[in-house]
Parts: structure tokens; C-alpha cells; sequence
């Protein structure tokens, strides 16, 4: 074949033919070795093994957050049952504890009345007169235990008998007394010590001091701070010596035929519970009880 300047090669089309035939060859020829075909199913065999493990690892952790989570409820709802109980528990210990003292509290009154040498009948306190006309405490005594118009109400506190007041209104099975500290009240009363009588009147409140009036000016130089006054017994209403309260002030006039003080009660009344009414059937003598219930 000749060739010239200017003249491009030429293939013979024979070539293209060739060509192509051996390329499809070699094609087939890899494509049908026993090399491609295990690789082939060793990599699906990888590719699904992994979309396994995956769907495992992710079922797993599904598994364990529900489980975790239902324990969580469960070790709630222990928690709560527990703590409950424990509250409960409390409860019955506080209920215990109470009890006992209830129960030192009502030997020490039974105590006190077993030495009381006056007809008496243990009484609660349990409300105050609704119509607050006294001031009135309302026990859980009345006519049927023998309760009546005007005997007096003593109590046990601290290791002391006091004066508390007298029935004003007697029911059925319930009754008023009228506090000491009532305005209305009043009562025939001495100096321990000295002597000196007078009369010891309520100031309106439970906070506020009684009032012993009509004291001799003579009983001035005699008259001591923390002195004790108590019932005299005149007027046959309280018996003689039940301790009402201890001088707090002496009030002293130049002007006036006679002298004041001020007593602090010898009762508490905000922590009374448990008192005595008692009948008073002959004066014992001026303590009324024994000398070592009462000072």
C-alpha cells in the first residue's frame, strides 16, 4: 500500500471485527472462572452478615433500654411501697410515744387522786364554751357523775395541785368551769407565809397575772416576790390552802386603805388536760392535801 504526504493511515475494517471478538473473548473467559464467582458470594456473604449484625446490635439495645426501663418502674414503685411503710412505721412510733406519755401523764393524776382527801371526780378537758360567756373550759363530767353548780376545780401539774375554778353550768355529761383568770372570778385567798388575807380576782386571760386586792398595808414589809398565795376557805365556796399563784408585783399606795399584788397562776392553763372536781363534804384543815402534793 503505497502512502503519501498528506495521505492518513487507513485500518482495514477486518480489524475493528478482530478486535472486538477478542475483547469478548477475554470477557467471558474472566467472568466464567471459579475465582469471581466465590468472591462474589463472599462478599454478599459479608454484605448480609453485617446488615445482621447491625439488626442484632440494634434489637439488643432495644431489648435492654425496655428492660432497663421496666426495672426502673419496678424499683420506683419499691421505692414508693418503702417509703410508704417507713412513714407508716413513724407513725406507729410517734402513736408509742404519745401513748407512754399518756399514760405517765394519767398515773401521775391517778397518783394525785388517790391522796386527795375530798369526794372527787376526775374529769378531761375537752373544748371551750362556745359562747365564750366565761371563758369557760367544757369538761367531760356533768349531773350523772355528780358534777353540780359551783364546786371547785382543782388539777395536778408538775408535781403540784392548783386551783383551776369552779362549775358554772352543770349538763347531763358535760359541764362549764370558770377559770380563775375569768373576769367574773373571785376567791377568798391568804398568803402562804405571812398571812395576810384578800381577795384574788381574774384579769380577763389566761396570759395575764391574777390580781390579789384588799391586802392589809401592814403585810408591805412582809410580803415577798414568789410568795405564795393560796384558797382561805372563807366563803365555803373552795376549801382551805389550794394554791392559786406566786406574787409577781406589789402594788403599794400611799392614798389607799390597802394594798395590791399581782400573781403569776400557779397553773398552767394552755398545757391543762386532766382536772378534779371536788365536794368539799368538811374542811380538812388549812392544806386541804397532803403537804408533799403541793406547795
Amino acid at each position: 500500500m503505497a502512502t503519501g504526504k498528506g495521505k492518513k493511515l487507513r485500518l482495514n475494517p477486518s480489524s475493528y471485527v478482530f478486535a472486538a471478538l477478542m475483547f469478548i473473548s477475554f470477557a467471558v473467559l474472566f467472568f466464567s472462572t471459579s475465582t469471581f464467582i466465590v468472591d462474589f458470594k463472599d462478599m454478599g456473604l459479608s454484605l448480609f452478615s453485617g446488615v445482621r449484625g447491625g439488626i442484632h446490635e440494634l434489637s439488643s439495645f432495644v431489648s435492654r433500654t425496655a428492660l432497663s426501663v421496666s426495672e426502673l418502674a419496678t424499683l420506683r414503685r419499691e421505692y414508693a411501697e418503702l417509703a410508704d411503710r417507713i412513714t407508716r412505721y413513724e407513725q406507729l412510733e410517734r402513736n408509742a410515744a404519745e401513748i407512754r406519755q399518756e399514760n405517765m401523764r394519767l398515773r401521775e393524776q391517778l397518783g394525785f387522786s388517790r391522796v386527795l382527801r375530798f369526794r372527787h371526780i376526775p374529769a378531761e378537758l375537752i373544748g371551750r364554751d362556745p359562747d365564750n360567756l366565761f371563758s369557760a373550759f367544757v369538761i367531760n363530767k356533768g349531773k350523772k357523775d355528780g358534777a353540780a353548780y359551783n364546786m371547785p376545780v382543782i388539777a395536778f401539774q408538775n408535781g403540784t395541785q392548783a386551783l383551776v375554778g369552779k362549775v358554772v353550768q352543770a349538763g347531763r355529761t358535760e359541764s362549764l368551769v370558770m377559770p380563775l383568770y375569768d373576769l367574773s372570778s373571785s376567791v377568798a385567798s391568804r398568803l402562804s407565809v405571812s398571812r395576810y388575807e384578800g381577795l384574788t380576782e381574774g384579769q380577763g386571760g389566761p396570759e395575764t397575772p391574777l390580781l390579789m386586792r384588799l391586802i392589809n398595808k401592814r403585810a408591805r414589809d412582809e410580803i415577798n416576790y414568789g410568795d405564795m398565795v393560796v384558797s382561805s376557805g372563807v366563803g365555803g365556796v373552795y376549801p382551805a390552802g389550794i394554791n392559786i399563784g406566786r406574787v409577781s408585783r406589789i402594788i403599794y399606795h400611799e392614798d389607799e386603805i390597802s394594798m395590791e399584788a399581782e400573781l403569776e397562776p400557779a397553773m398552767d392553763f394552755s398545757r391543762l388536760e386532766y382536772v378534779f372536781v371536788i365536794e368539799v363534804l368538811e374542811q380538812p384543815g388549812d392544806d386541804g392535801i397532803p403537804e408533799d402534793s403541793g406547795g
